[in-house]
């Protein structure tokens, strides 16, 4: 006698275990082998990126000045100047102008070194004054034997002092790879940009070609807003620390906003040695509580940057909630340093620019993309 087959408990007619396993576990199971799935994709990207961080870097930097140059290239292309020679003069422009910055502040520099070597001559006489007949009351030999423990230290370890300067000198040389690299790619950025964004899009299907078309153009004008935004905080930044110095009768007060104004564009450690610079400067020429009060000026203008004007100056540019602001400062900060926190709001802007775009309902007009070519001297559109 033929016994009867048992149905499966487990089992429904699809296969699906359905009578033991609950619904709610089966949904939570199939959202965590996804979210799984996407956050070993990530990790694969950031580990790519950060062993190609030597290409990756200047790339995303000749990225961000492109956006800030692009917008007079597009004007002078407008004034029937041939694209070529208005890369040329705007690069040259540009160079210029940050290599006459950077000249300015070192000659102010070498110019006041006299007079700050004097003074420092005299703030350090005051020191030792201070130390031998105030409340510490050290002696004349402990001042001494301080100094020549000093002097001992920096001589006594000279493998230290090469090694460091080896690590300089490879530093030295990235930089100045990176340097170059980064004005290669910029050259070709401003030139040939459109062209190629276009070479790149012919790699999307022709369904959403348009679509993505128009979400990059948006993409990279929102990147132009994000630069021009920065540059209106680090003029507020240099304005504001330039007035603190002159009132407290500092010297040099022009060369170190120019410093605080190229400091700015360097998020927490630009802003930071900058600032360091200006309040070494008032402990030399004015004193201890001349130097306490530059501090206080240099921490009011940095509250006021972080808390104020970068969230919402930036956040009404590249339309950012202030906290996704700071807190893409932040994460970018860990994860990557000074890179990371360099470049994590411009890529929060662009992304947030693109997939706005890409999440629109309607299908953008094929005439949107003639309109966004132009977008960089007119950014910030809403999608």
């Amino acid at each position: 006698m033929a016994s009867t087959p048992t149905s499966n408990p487990f089992r429904s007619g699809g296969g699906e275990v359905t009578t033991v396993v609950p619904r709610g576990l089966r949904i939570g199971a199939a959202l965590a082998w996804r979210f799984l799935t996407v956050a070993a994709a990530l990790f694969v990207i950031a580990w790519l990126i950060g062993y190609l961080s030597v290409v990756v870097i200047p790339l995303s930097i000749a990225l961000l000045l492109a956006a800030l140059m692009a917008p007079a290239v597009a004007k002078l292309v407008h004034l029937r100047v041939p694209r070529g020679l208005a890369t040329a003069i705007v690069l040259i422009a540009g160079l210029a102008l940050l290599g006459g910055l950077l000249t300015f502040v070192v000659v102010q520099f070498t110019n006041g070194l006299p007079a700050l070597r004097k003074q420092l001559g005299e703030s350090l006489n005051h020191i030792q004054d201070w130390l031998l007949n105030g409340p510490i009351h050290l002696k004349q030999e402990q001042i001494q034997g301080l100094i020549k423990q000093g002097i001992g230290y920096l001589q006594g370890d000279p493998s230290s002092i090469t090694a460091g300067a080896l690590t300089t000198a490879g530093t030295v040389g990235e930089i100045l790879t990176g340097f170059a690299l980064t004005l290669f790619t910029l050259i070709f950025f401003l030139s040939g940009g459109d062209t190629i964004w276009s070479f790149l899009v012919r790699g999307v299907p022709s369904l959403v070609r348009t679509r993505v078309d128009v979400a990059g153009r948006r993409g990279f004008a929102s990147l132009v807003s994000y630069v021009r935004a920065t540059a209106l905080v680090a003029i507020v930044d240099a304005v504001g620390i330039g007035i603190g110095l002159a009132i407290m009768g500092v010297p040099l007060v022009v060369p170190l906003a120019t410093l605080v104004f190229i400091g700015a564009f360097i998020p927490v450690i630009g802003a930071v040695i900058a600032g360091g610079v200006a309040v070494l400067i008032a402990l030399v020429t004015n004193g201890v509580f001349g130097a306490l009060i530059v501090l206080g000026i240099v921490i009011l203008v940095m509250q006021l940057e972080s808390h104020i004007l970068q969230p919402w100056v930036l956040g009404r540019a590249v339309r950012l909630h202030p906290l996704a602001v700071v807190l893409a400062i932040g994460a970018g900060l860990v994860a990557a340093g000074i890179p990371g926190a360099l470049l994590a709001v411009p890529l929060l802007a662009v992304l947030n620019a693109g997939i706005k775009s890409l999440l629109h309902e309607e299908n953008p007009n094929p005439d949107d993309v003639d309109v966004l070519k132009d977008q960089s001297a007119q950014p910030n559109e809403e999608p």
